[in-house]
């Protein structure tokens, strides 16, 4: 597709006998230091395969959580390797300390083929995002150690590059991010960089069914804030033939409409930035759905009986979409023949008020056009329905997918198109 043009995939790229810097996304969830979801990691290993396959050295890298300090023990990708192994049980998996250094530089140039090496967290180092740490006297103070760190993010992009011969980025989660192993490194690279296949993937995907959608076209957008997908809804309102909303931001946009939402989540200083967005759907093609019916609670700790109703009980609040609006929404998405689901329908980490989420998850599998799920809580929601691999692609980007979906520029995309 046209977002790809100027990027060369993965397969045009000569691997044999060359270290190949792998940019991953291996940002998963742990808990106390066991990974309670490898999804992630699960969708990396194709295009690692490949690379050994093709007579490559993969260096694999990728950042875990926010560290505060370099490094942060809790955020160690010690873990990371020890679930590769056990994914890739024919490969040897070499764990390095560091992510630069002369000793992970002479690790990388002991690699024999099968290896893969696996650095330790790009964030263990303040130069990886570019973001000064601490807590700065004044403003002024905070900007010299800016101009600072940028250079030492210079210096740290060199140290990565000089690790590999090869660049490939599979990490679309992280491609909204102008991060130095998404960017600033790549250049050393010249011609010979591009991407992997789940990136390849996610663009095609996400970029087809935004750029050139078939219709009807149907986004479902939940979460909790409005202002978190102002760009988002507005885009979509241009390209959609129907958008149906739910979680907390249906209170907003409820309430920005002259709704009593009594106790519910709304977003006060987001009710102008509401009311615009009711007003250029009534002004378009699209046909934006609000929920009709909810189920209500005093608060998620009301030990009670939750209730379904269409108006709100004073000090009730709505934690999910109702029955009503279940059956409009699912029927709205299996007609659809092109669909993109971001953000739960309500509390779904609570069985109570799950419900709206799973009808949605549900409707996407029995919908026969193209479905793809932005990342995100609802990436993690249809796999924990255990429904993920009943639609046509769940992202691995939340954050990348709505900038994406949203027209913006991806830094980790644009880095390898230049040169």
């Amino acid at each position: 597709m046209a977002y790809l043009d100027g990027i060369k995939s993965i397969e045009a790229l000569d691997l044999d006998g060359k270290r190949v810097f792998v940019r991953v996304d291996f940002n998963v969830p742990l808990d106390n230091g066991v990974i309670t979801d490898d999804f992630r990691i699960r969708q990396a290993i194709p295009t690692i395969q490949y690379i050994i396959r093709n007579g490559g050295l993969p260096i694999v890298a990728s950042h875990l959580g926010r560290p505060k300090t370099n490094p942060s023990p809790e955020f160690s990708l010690r873990p990371v390797a020890e679930r590769l192994s056990d994914l890739l049980p024919e490969r040897e998996i070499i764990f390095a300390e560091d992510c630069v250094g002369e000793g992970v530089l002479e690790a990388s140039r002991r690699l024999v083929p099968g290896q893969i090496l696996l650095l330790e967290n790009l964030r263990f180092y303040e130069e990886e995002e570019g973001k000064p740490r601490g807590k700065f006297a004044t403003d002024e103070e905070k900007d010299q150690a800016k101009k600072l760190l940028k250079e030492k993010q210079k210096a740290f992009a060199a140290s990565l590059a000089e690790l590999a011969d090869v660049y490939v980025n599979d990490a679309f989660g992280t491609c909204h991010r102008a991060h130095a192993s998404m960017a600033t490194m790549v250049p050393y690279f010249g011609a010979n960089k591009g991407c992997g296949f789940l990136l390849k993937k996610e663009i095609e995907f996400l970029g087809g069914i935004i750029y050139d959608p078939k219709h009807p076209f149907v986004a479902i957008l939940g979460g909790a804030k409005v202002s978190d997908k102002i760009g988002v809804i507005e885009a979509l309102v241009e390209k959609c033939d129907q958008i149906c909303i739910g979680g907390a931001m249906a209170y907003t946009l409820l309430s920005a409409k002259g709704v009593d939402v009594a106790a519910s989540r709304v977003e006060r200083d987001a009710l102008d930035i509401a009311a615009r967005i009711l007003d250029k759907a009534s002004h378009s093609k699209c046909e934006l759905l609000l929920p009709v019916d909810h189920v209500v609670a005093k608060d998620l700790d009301d030990a009670s009986a939750s209730s379904i109703v269409e108006s709100f009980p004073e000090g009730m609040a709505g934690l999910d979409i109702g029955p009503k609006t279940r059956d409009i929404y699912a029927e709205v998405v299996k007609k659809g023949k092109a669909v993109f689901w971001n953000g739960p329908m309500g509390v779904f980490e609570n069985p109570r008020y799950a419900e709206g989420t799973i009808a949605v998850a549900k409707a996407l599998t029995e919908c026969q056009g193209i479905t793809v799920v932005g990342g995100g809580d609802s990436a993690a929601a249809i796999r924990v329905f255990g429904l993920d691999e009943k639609v046509t692609h769940v992202s691995t980007g939340g954050g990348a997918s709505l900038e994406l979906v949203e027209g913006k520029t991806l830094p980790g995309v644009e880095a390898l198109r230049q040169g």
